[in-house]
C-alpha cells in the first residue's frame, strides 16, 4: 500500500508503507459502536483510508493519499471494468455513507450524523487517490487517549460481508479491553472475562447492524447477523467466535459472545529450537516437574473441595497442565488462607466463589480461582490487622 503525503513544498512524494500485515486501523469506541450507514465496499474504503492515519504525525488537511493499483488489490478487484466499479463505488461512498453517532455527555445523551470523506479525488493519468476526512470526523479517530480500538487492516481484507464488518469490529473493541485490564489490572477476574465472553442485547445489535426494519423473523436475522458473519471472522481473522442465544420469557433476548485468539504460527526458529538437545532436555525436564506437581495436585485436600464445589469436573483432572497450575499458583494461597481461618474459611470462600461463578469462568479455571483468591486474601489480611 502506498501513501502519497504533501511536504513543505507541497510536493507529492510516494512513501512505501510496511505491508498489511502491519497497518492497524485506530477508531474511538464510540465510532465502533455506532450506525454505519453504507454498504461493505464503503466502509471497507474508509477503514483502508483510517489506516494510513498516523496519529503522532497528523496529516494535512485531513487528507491521505492512496496508491489506486494497491486499492485495487485490497478489493481484489482484476476485471476489466475496475475503474467504473471504483467510480460507482466512490459515489455510493459519499451519497449515501455516514455514521450516526451517540455519546453519553454531562448534559444527557448527544446525537451526531458525520459524513466521514466528503472529498475524494483521482484522474485517469496517475495512480493517486485523494481522500479528505470530514473535520467532524477526525476526534473519533486521532483523540484516542482513552475508549479507542485497533486492528490490522488486513483482518477486514476477506470479510465480504457489512454485517462481519460490524461485528468483527465490534468483537475487537471488547477483546482489547480484555487484553488491556489482562495486563494493566484495574479490574476483578471476573469483569475481565466479561470482555472476552461479552453480551449485546439483540435489540442493540439490530441498531448498530441498521437492521432495525429487517429481517423480522429471528431465523432469518440469525443467518445473516450471526451465523454466516462468524463463520467468515473464524476463516479469515485472527478470531475464533462462537455465541450463545439467551432467552428472556419465549424470544431471544440477547446474544453471549466467546472470543479466542488463534495461535499464533511457528516459525523455522523454534523447529531448529525443538532439534537442539539442550532444549530437547529441558524441555523433558519440565515435563517431569509438570506430572510432579500434577500428582501432588490429585492427592491434595483442595483438589476434593473443588471437585465438591463444582468447580472442577473429572474429566478436567486429566489435563496434566491444569492440575499442575493449581498446584503451582493456586494452592499455595489456600495454604496461606487455612492458616488464617482454618479449612473452613477455604470451603466457605469456594463455596463463594462456586455461588458467583459464570459460565464463562470454566473456560480457564485455574486462572479464574488464582485471580479470586487473590482478591480475597488481602481483605482476610486487613480484617485480621484491624481485629487486632
Amino acid at each position: 500500500m502506498m501513501i502519497i503525503p504533501e511536504n513543505k513544498n507541497n510536493q507529492k512524494q510516494v512513501l512505501t508503507l510496511n505491508d498489511l500485515e502491519k497497518r492497524k486501523v485506530v477508531e474511538h469506541n464510540a465510532l465502533i459502536q455506532s450506525v454505519a450507514k453504507m454498504q461493505k465496499t464503503a466502509l471497507k474504503m474508509f477503514e483502508l483510508a483510517v489506516s494510513c492515519i498516523d496519529t503522532e504525525n497528523l496529516p494535512e488537511n485531513n487528507t491521505v493519499y492512496l496508491s489506486k493499483k494497491e486499492l485495487f488489490s485490497f478489493f481484489e478487484v482484476s476485471s476489466s471494468s475496475k475503474h467504473s466499479q471504483f467510480k460507482e463505488a466512490i459515489e455510493l461512498m459519499q451519497k449515501q455513507a455516514y455514521f450516526k453517532i451517540k455519546s453519553n455527555k454531562a448534559l444527557g445523551i448527544e446525537y451526531e450524523s458525520i459524513v466521514p470523506i466528503p472529498y475524494v479525488k483521482w484522474n485517469d493519468y496517475n495512480d493517486e487517490v485523494l481522500i479528505r476526512f470530514s473535520p467532524e470526523i477526525m476526534p473519533y479517530l486521532i483523540n484516542l487517549k482513552a475508549e479507542f480500538t485497533q486492528y490490522k487492516i488486513s483482518e477486514l481484507q476477506k470479510l465480504n460481508s457489512k454485517y462481519s464488518l460490524i461485528l468483527y469490529r465490534w468483537l475487537s473493541m471488547q477483546y482489547n479491553q480484555y487484553e488491556h485490564y489482562s495486563v494493566k489490572g484495574g479490574r476483578r477476574a471476573e469483569q475481565v472475562e466479561v470482555y472476552r465472553n461479552p453480551t449485546i442485547t439483540v435489540k442493540e445489535l439490530r441498531t448498530i447492524t441498521d437492521t432495525e426494519k429487517e429481517y423480522d423473523r429471528f431465523f432469518n436475522f440469525e443467518k445473516w447477523i450471526l451465523k454466516e458473519p462468524v463463520k467468515e471472522i473464524n476463516a479469515h481473522t485472527s478470531f475464533n467466535v462462537s455465541y450463545e442465544k439467551v432467552k428472556k420469557g419465549r424470544s431471544i433476548d440477547s446474544i453471549v459472545f466467546h472470543i479466542e485468539k488463534k495461535p499464533v504460527a511457528r516459525n523455522d526458529f523454534y523447529k531448529l529450537e525443538e532439534q537442539d538437545p539442550i532444549y530437547l532436555q529441558d524441555k523433558a525436564n519440565k515435563e517431569q516437574a509438570e506430572e510432579l506437581l500434577a500428582g501432588k495436585a490429585l492427592k491434595s485436600k483442595y483438589t476434593k473441595l473443588l471437585l465438591d464445589n463444582m468447580l472442577l469436573s473429572p474429566y478436567e483432572m486429566t489435563d496434566t497442565s491444569l492440575m499442575a497450575g493449581l498446584q503451582a499458583h493456586v494452592y499455595p494461597l489456600y495454604d496461606e488462607l487455612k492458616a488464617l481461618r482454618g479449612l473452613n474459611g477455604v470451603k466457605d470462600h469456594l463455596s463463594y466463589v462456586r455461588a458467583k461463578q459464570e459460565a464463562y469462568s470454566k473456560r480457564n479455571i485455574a486462572k479464574y480461582l488464582k485471580k479470586a483468591i487473590e482478591q480475597y486474601l488481602p481483605t482476610v489480611k486487613r480484617q485480621d490487622i484491624e481485629n487486632e
